[in-house]
């Protein structure tokens, strides 16, 4: 009888030697811990073993107890990826609204106020709709949690809406220009939060694709935004105001590509999700179109109306793709056992490598 204990420190007074083997030799009546006998095929006359192989395979990760390991967010694509992508357009587009305002270019800040406006109502819209009731996101705002992305961005949305709806109905209405330049320039104050916080809110889910990149995700979603705004701005002002929207657009490009590459470089294997399948496929599409927009914005967009115009279609079509794009990736991982796995393990083996040197 084995006198061996399991401990909270692993198994006390094991025997040496009474691990179960799987071999050539046990197949010959050999025990465990002991030597063939001379000639048989495991001994020293035979070919001998090439090692002992455990009894249990190493597993493959498909689920748990039938069940995958996580359970995928029920979020639709369309509501909230559409969603994170209009949030962000309305965010810096309030921020490019109120530079064009204070420099003098009438044009580009109404045309950017009121596609703020409008993207914020679509982004509400899609969002309630993925909650399936208006009162829904009333309930949200019963309570204020500062550890809560989604308390702080319920609350950040309903302060900002109101800004942004008096900036263009005194814009449009010529009435009252200082209360109207005073919501222009709280919007945009409030503007990188509203364009930033669903990055955060994804980022503290337990989905590997999200949480593991919560350092860059941030700046993709802001570079996303800005690269979109400025896009809009090329879109819907004149050739000569938009030299502010080129430069945002070059900058967002730039921000956006850079926190992508190095989010892909830190993930490991979860990267996979944002390379492979749907995906990829969009996140390519955003790069492809990005550099595109940025690039005939900066080269043509001081030409001529058409070129600026189609410059700054492929900038928010690139910013659609990223959002899509990272949601994809999100929900695949989720889906996977292995990106949630293996990335625990290569933690936990980090953990103890670094005790042993300690």
């Amino acid at each position: 009888m084995s006198e061996s204990e399991v401990t909270r420190d692993g198994i006390r007074g094991a025997r040496p030697d009474r691990h179960a083997l799987v071999g050539k030799g046990m197949w010959n009546g050999e025990r465990p811990g002991r030597k063939a006998r001379k000639g048989g095929k495991g001994g020293k006359g035979g070919k001998g073993r090439k090692g002992d192989q455990p009894m249990v395979p190493r597993a493959e990760f498909t689920s748990y107890y039938g069940r995958p390991v996580l359970n995928p967010p029920t979020w639709h694509p369309r509501d909230i990826a559409g969603y994170f992508f209009l949030g962000g357009l309305a965010g810096a587009g309030s921020v490019l609204a109120a530079g064009a305002e204070l420099t003098g270019r009438p044009v580009m800040a109404r045309a950017l106020k009121v596609s703020s406006l409008a993207a914020l109502t679509g982004s509400a819209a899609a969002l309630i709709n993925d909650l399936g009731r208006p009162g829904r996101f009333a309930h949200m705002l019963r309570v204020f949690k500062p550890t809560s992305p989604m308390s702080v961005g319920s609350w950040v949305l309903a302060a900002y809406g109101p800004m942004a709806g008096a900036a263009v109905a005194s814009d449009l209405a010529g009435r009252l220009p200082r209360t109207g330049r005073a919501a222009t320039v709280a919007a945009a104050l409030l503007g990188p939060a509203v364009a930033s916080y669903t990055a955060v809110l994804a980022a503290d889910t337990a989905v590997p694709a999200w949480h593991d990149g919560y350092r860059e995700l941030p700046f993709v979603f802001v570079g996303s935004a800005a690269a979109a705004a400025g896009g809009m701005a090329l879109l819907a002002s004149p050739v000569a105001e938009n030299a502010p929207a080129r430069g945002v657009a070059l900058l967002g490009t730039a921000v956006e590509t850079a926190a992508a590459k190095a989010m892909e470089r830190r993930l490991g294997v979860v990267a996979e999700t944002y390379r492979e399948g749907r995906a990829g496929r969009l996140m390519r599409a955003a790069e492809a179109l990005s550099a595109a927009g940025a690039l005939g914005g900066a080269l043509l967009g001081r030409r001529g109306r058409t070129a600026a115009a189609v410059s700054g279609a492929a900038l928010l079509a690139a910013s659609a793709c990223t959002r899509f794009g990272v949601f994809y990736a999100g929900m695949r991982s989720a889906e996977d056992p292995k990106y949630t796995v293996l990335p625990q393990r290569e933690r936990l083996d980090a953990r103890r490598e670094g005790s042993r040197d300690g």
